[in-house]
């Protein structure tokens, strides 16, 4: 295909899947733990990382994985401390964040608006060789974490409580599913933007549990599906000359409804079959006679 042929379209693929792989497979963790606009936060102050990149002439990747992660784990000690006053906390840190990338980008020698966009609704043709040795690192660390810890971090989103009784450093461990998440949105702000970021996080692993049956199948089919939007998504922003990040997200929309419109009968046809196994087995199994001690039971008064 012509496309594979331009450096700058063999890149941005590179890009595109490391992403597809990445955010869903961190995105399954934060929707069992009902954060799943964790990323939108993130991709929030993860802005003032990139306005710090253009102000400082260094890759606003690293700056803003820096920003990112303290930013994750300012979140996290809000979570743990701010009882009362956590909302407005993190509201304030979240439009802080926006505020300040658009002040240090303004300050910025070669800084505007238009390069800002570019990686609030991502621009996946710009990226660069320095970006793609920045998103290969980062997503290595994404991988290690979700996949190396998945048990811990399954327990820890399923039970905190439970998992804390058992052993497991906890807070350690929801520490490093937000600094994780920070560096997924690090990954993910060229694709498909620091404004979209949570959408892809979220939506393939929507989509896989409307037909996966255990944590497992969930997790392959959201990395499945975050792969081939965040593919097919490139290859048609190309094509169709649309933006990239629109386009991969409007396909996992896209996938979630056709999933859920095929799970809907298979649903029904499950639940009849588990009613049926049911009835069956009640009709085969016999009434058990009542022992000695059932009749003590039911007749107390009776003498023994």
């Amino acid at each position: 295909m012509e496309l594979f042929s331009y450096p700058f379209m063999q890149r941005a693929l590179i890009a595109a899947v490391l992403v597809g792989i990445t955010a869903p497979a961190i995105g399954i963790y934060l929707v069992q733990r009902r954060q799943s606009l964790l990323g939108d936060g993130v991709g929030h102050v993860a802005l003032t990382g990139v306005g710090l990149g253009f102000l400082l002439s260094t890759n606003p990747v690293w700056t803003a994985a820096a920003v990112s992660v303290a930013g994750a784990v300012v979140m996290e000690l809000i979570r743990w401390y701010g009882r009362t006053r956590g909302d407005i906390a993190l509201a304030m840190l979240f439009y802080g964040g926006l505020a300040a990338g658009v002040m240090f980008t303004s300050l910025a020698p070669n800084g505007s608006n238009a390069n800002l966009l570019t990686y609030l609704f991502g621009s996946i043709t710009t990226v660069s060789p320095e970006d793609i040795t920045a998103i290969c690192l980062l997503a290595g660390f994404v991988v290690l974490v979700t996949v190396g810890l998945r048990r811990q971090l399954f327990a820890v989103s399923q039970d905190e409580e439970f998992a804390r009784v058992t052993g497991l450093p906890v807070r350690l461990l929801n520490l490093l599913v937000a600094v994780t998440a920070a560096v997924t949105v690090t990954v993910a702000m060229r694709v498909v933007g620091l404004l979209l970021v949570s959408a892809l996080m979220v939506i393939p692993v929507a989509a896989s549990q409307q037909i996966a049956r255990s944590f497992a199948m969930a997790f392959a089919l959201s990395v499945v599906i975050g792969v081939a939007v965040a593919f097919s998504g490139t290859v048609t922003s190309y094509y169709a000359d649309v933006p990239s990040g629109a386009t991969i997200v409007l396909l996992a929309i896209g996938v979630f409804v056709t999933l859920t419109l095929l799970a809907a009968p298979l649903a029904k046809k499950r639940a009849r079959q588990a009613a049926e196994d049911g009835t069956r087995c009640t009709l085969e199994v016999p009434a058990a006679r009542p022992t000695d001690d059932d009749v003590r039971v039911r007749a107390p008064g009776l003498a023994e």
